[in-house]
């Protein structure tokens, strides 16, 4: 059992550190990885780092390739363009879902209870990025179980795992956080909104209201993409673009 635990806790390592060197863009697309040299690297065996890799091919961070071995894969600005629009018509679809076959009361309170903690973000002296990206995230999560539908579920959670497709992928710019805010206090209008649509068994405002939401997210990154390199920086979710910029 010690030696599961600590396989275990080694995979997690390796995920984590791996993950982050990805993202990070010190791994840009195309890199090979090998499971020897990092096994050596790490300080571990081999069976943890192969987790790991498998793991990362799951959330589409590497490819396999032909001879069993695996490499970063490279994201192309389309990429990102067409995986947010993609996840938009995912939550569309969950919140018109929920609108049809009607939620619990308690789904209902849930939703509540994190609106007023978005809205006690916009109300603290010093706007809390981190605080509002948690939030932001549960927000999230609760619209794709409000659907109701664990088929729909599993491709949201398939699909928000990438980086740059998650609600909050786009949040971590500090030099731009003033306008982020602005736009932001718009989301959660969004956000009351299509609960309201949700609430009163709206299907068809319900999903316009919610892709529309996803649409604010694209915007935001074509902005970034659209400018000078240097307004990146500090962003992580972009560096993955790096190999293909």
């Amino acid at each position: 059992m010690a030696t599961e635990e600590r396989s275990s806790t080694h995979a997690q390592r390796a995920l984590i550190t791996l993950r982050q060197r990805i993202l990070g863009g010190n791994l840009p697309g195309g890199t090979r990885l090998f499971e020897v040299a990092l096994a050596e690297e790490l300080g571990i065996s081999r069976t943890p780092v192969r987790a790991a890799l498998s793991r990362l091919a799951e959330e589409a961070l590497l490819d396999r390739t032909s001879g069993g071995g695996f490499v970063v894969r490279s994201f192309a600005v389309a990429d990102v363009v067409d995986t947010i629009e993609l996840r938009g018509v995912l939550e569309g679809t969950a919140a018109r879902l929920a609108a049809e076959r009607g939620v619990t009361e308690a789904m209902l309170a849930e939703a509540a209870t994190i609106l007023r903690g978005i809205d006690g973000v916009f109300l603290a002296d010093a706007f809390d990025m981190e605080a509002y990206s948690r939030w932001n995230s549960q927000f999230h999560s609760l619209l794709a179980r409000m659907s109701q539908s664990p088929v729909l579920m599993r491709e949201i959670d398939r699909i928000t795992a990438l980086p740059f497709a998650s609600p909050s992928a786009f949040l971590d710019d500090p030099s731009r956080q003033a306008d982020l805010v602005k736009t932001l206090a718009t989301a959660q209008e969004q956000h009351r909104a299509i609960i309201d649509a949700i609430r009163n068994r709206e299907g068809y405002r319900a999903e316009s209201l919610a892709r529309e939401h996803a649409r604010a997210a694209r915007r935001n990154v074509e902005f970034l993409l659209s400018h000078e390199p240097a307004l990146r920086e500090g962003v992580p979710s972009l560096a993955i673009l790096a190999a293909t910029d």
